[in-house]
């Protein structure tokens, strides 16, 4: 049931998605790359995973299937085991008498299917689905939170309890702490909240003990949810399972500590940076979610588009110089920095990198962890790097004058380097980097492009259309200039060319949706260009407000003018947008 290249070429231009120029250029581009074409369209952002699922079920005749908030029949469901349903994307949702329905993303897995058949006994009738059907059906092979941890408190919270009495709350035994951490329904409470998390796609889980009691919290798309409520009692327990997992002090209460550890679940590998801290009922304890694997992500799915995304590949293409990501903890410029080792990792290139953590493993990379215990910072290890003849260096983050100061020595002596910063604009970028002793002659020397950025949270498909009023135009004109997003808006031709605001549809959630309003996010970004009109104004001193305004008249969109325009293409919400660039 495979799909040739040709019969999407010629269903893409018959129906008329896209125009045949696009489509042949990337055929071209398919041919020269000797990849699939439907991989060249979707990393030119011209159709999503899911777009070009439907076509191929057009083309092969297979009908598309949408389950999103469905409840499957638990007895069909589980006719196909969940380490197969999750490892193939292939789930049971109908059954006749001598046949079972099955939803799939690749109607290419024969493998599945002819393994399925073995099991079952029944005549398969392959179906495409999408991946947010997907994922909402994998998900009901398992009880939700609530219920499991509801069965495991009931079944065991007087073993709990026992156990946890046992230990006195001043106890300073590393021994007992460790048995304690060692108890089969300790470890089955953590290993159930790891597995939820991931499940559920957190970024985060917050344990934190409150005065009678102690609230779990996941951190999805950027919005802290309560999970689950336990008793006082587990809490103790918790934190010494969470610090044998991380190789942390079991019997050091009054300072805060940092760990890691990795897990694997259903063939998929997950880091955890854990952190502890002293609170007035206890230890609250943080731990984020890393997946190992960034393959696959480009900056066109980031959210760059346009000028933004010219820009970003021609600095890429240089040999030397610099690329600087900022923003505040938790905006995405990690991601964003492996997604731009990952368009350079070819292999004639050599990548090094030094980070505090090492948050993604990359294969053909060489990536260092810092170490300040040992030595081991940013500044020791940028040293040691260029002796180590790297084409491109990535620094996880420059935080002083020594690290800032090798960085510029480093671009400036033959390699491309790719760093962050914390300020909250691109144009802020500068002023700190004066802060840390850089000459504003190095700054324009080395640096090609500053991005700053954001994340929303992206809208689902329970979304509904609406139009701005007039007075709610004048209102957003008084903070953005809702003209410079109009003309980008049609110089991508998201809009026509006779559109106004009047006229271009924005979106909202559907008011039953709840939280199923949105699902993921998308980044919203400033990228700004170390023009010769800028490295002119750094150089006489301007203030950041001065090379902001010289950044806009050449083109830039703001953070918030980007998120406009996401909003504009029913991305997202301008309440979103103003909510994450004004926190």
């Amino acid at each position: 049931m495979h799909v040739e290249d040709s019969q999407i070429k010629d269903f893409i231009i018959d129906a008329g998605l896209i125009s045949k120029s696009e489509v042949e250029d990337a055929e071209k581009e398919a041919k020269s790359k000797k990849k699939p074409l439907s991989d060249i369209l979707i990393s030119k952002g011209k159709f999503s995973d899911d777009d070009l699922r439907r076509v191929q079920a057009y083309i092969l005749g297979i009908p598309f299937i949408n389950l999103k908030g469905q409840i499957l029949n638990r007895d069909i469901l589980n006719l196909i085991p969940e380490p197969i349903a999750r490892k193939h994307n292939i789930i049971a949702f109908a059954k006749k008498e001598d046949s079972l329905e099955v939803a799939m993303l690749d109607t290419d897995d024969l493998q599945a299917l002819n393994s399925i058949k073995k099991k079952v006994g029944l005549k398969i009738l392959p179906r495409l689905t999408d991946s947010e059907s997907m994922r909402g059906a994998l998900i009901q092979y398992q009880k939700n939170l609530q219920d499991e941890f509801g069965d495991i408190i009931k079944n065991d919270s007087d073993e709990i309890k026992t156990i946890t009495e046992k230990l006195p709350a001043d106890s300073t035994s590393e021994g007992d702490l460790k048995k304690l951490a060692e108890e089969l329904p300790v470890v089955r409470i953590v290993d159930t909240l790891l597995k939820h998390a991931i499940i559920q796609n957190a970024s985060d889980i917050h344990i934190e003990p409150l005065e009678d009691q102690i609230l779990v919290r996941y951190r999805i798309d950027g919005i802290l949810h309560d999970a689950m409520i336990l008793p006082k009692h587990i809490g103790y327990s918790l934190v010494a399972r969470v610090k044998v997992l991380s190789s942390l002090k079991l019997d050091e209460k009054r300072l805060p500590q940092d760990g890691r550890f990795k897990i694997n679940m259903n063939g998929e590998k997950v880091s955890f940076r854990v952190s502890t801290l002293p609170v007035y009922y206890g230890e609250k304890t943080v731990m984020r979610l890393l997946r190992e694997s960034v393959s696959g992500f480009t900056l066109e799915s980031l959210g760059f588009h346009g000028k933004a995304l010219e820009l970003l590949h021609k600095a890429l293409q240089h040999t030397t110089g610099m690329i600087l990501t900022t923003g505040p903890t938790g905006s995405g410029k990690s991601t964003t920095l492996y997604t731009m080792l990952d368009i350079l990792n070819t292999s004639d290139i050599n990548i090094s990198t030094i980070e505090d953590p090492i948050e993604y493993q990359m294969k053909r990379i060489n990536q260092t962890q810092v170490k300040p215990e040992i030595g081991l910072t940013f500044a020791s290890g940028l040293r040691t790097l260029v002796r180590q003849d790297p084409d491109v260096i990535m620094v996880g983050e420059i935080r002083d004058n020594e690290t800032a100061s090798l960085a510029i020595n480093a671009s400036l002596t033959g390699h491309l380097v790719l760093s962050t910063l914390h300020t909250n604009s691109a144009a802020g970028a500068v002023p700190r980097l004066i802060d840390m002793k850089v000459e504003p002659f190095l700054i324009i020397s080395t640096i090609d492009a500053i991005i700053a950025q954001r994340l929303v949270r992206k809208l689902s498909d329970k979304k509904e259309k609406y139009y701005l009023s007039k007075a709610e135009v004048e209102s957003i004109s008084k903070v953005i200039n809702l003209n410079n997003v109009l003309e980008v808006l049609k110089e991508e031709k998201i809009v026509g060319s006779k559109d106004s605001w009047d006229n271009i549809p924005f979106y909202r959630p559907m008011k039953d949706a709840g939280e199923e309003g949105f699902k993921s996010r998308i980044g919203i970004y400033e990228v700004l260009n170390v023009s010769t009109a800028v490295k002119d104004l750094i150089i006489k001193g301007s203030t950041t407000e001065d090379i902001e305004l010289q950044a806009k008249k050449e083109g830039m969109l703001s953070m918030i003018e980007d998120g406009i325009f996401k909003a504009a293409q029913g991305l997202t919400t301008i309440e979103e947008v103003l909510r994450v660039v004004s926190e």
